[in-house]
C-alpha cells in the first residue's frame, strides 16, 4: 500500500513560508529544496534517504542523488505529487515538487521560503527531469 499523489501534495503544502535555509529539513523553522521533498515524503511516512554533502554551489551531486534514490519518469509525463529537477545554465541545481500540472512547490532562495509558483513557458524550460518518490501511488 501506497502514498497517494494527492497526500504527498497534501503535505507538501503544509510546508508554504517555511523560511529557506540551505540544508533546512524542519517545517516552519527552515529547509532547502531537497529538505522540502525529504521532510514531505517523511510526513506522509516514506524513506527518502538524505543527500548528503552537497554544496551551496554546483558540484554535479544532486542529479546523481535523485537518480540513485527516486524513480525516472519522462518530464512530459510528471504530474502533482512529482519531483522536478532545474537547470540554471544547463547544471541541475534544484527541485520542487508538481502540485498539479501548471504548478511547482519549491524552497526557493530568492523568495527565501518555501513558495508555490506557476509553471510559465519560461520557467519550463529550466526543467531537465521529473521523478517519482518510492511508495507514491
Amino acid at each position: 500500500m501506497g502514498v497517494t499523489r494527492a497526500a504527498f501534495v497534501g503535505e507538501a503544502l503544509t510546508w508554504i513560508d517555511t523560511p529557506y535555509q540551505h540544508q533546512g529539513r524542519l517545517r516552519g523553522v527552515a529547509c532547502d529544496c531537497i529538505g522540502l521533498v525529504i521532510g514531505t515524503a517523511r510526513g506522509v511516512g516514506l524513506h527518502v534517504p538524505e543527500i548528503p554533502a552537497y554544496g551551496k554551489r554546483p558540484d554535479g551531486t544532486l542529479r546523481a542523488g535523485l537518480d540513485a534514490n527516486l524513480v525516472p519518469v519522462p518530464l512530459a509525463k510528471a504530474r502533482g505529487g512529482d519531483v522536478v529537477l532545474f537547470a540554471w545554465q544547463s547544471v541541475p541545481v534544484h527541485v520542487g515538487i508538481l502540485t498539479d500540472a501548471d504548478h511547482v512547490l519549491h524552497a526557493y532562495l530568492p523568495n527565501r521560503r518555501v513558495v508555490l509558483q506557476r509553471l510559465d513557458d519560461k520557467t519550463w524550460r529550466y526543467l531537465v527531469a521529473a521523478y517519482t518518490v518510492p511508495g507514491i501511488v
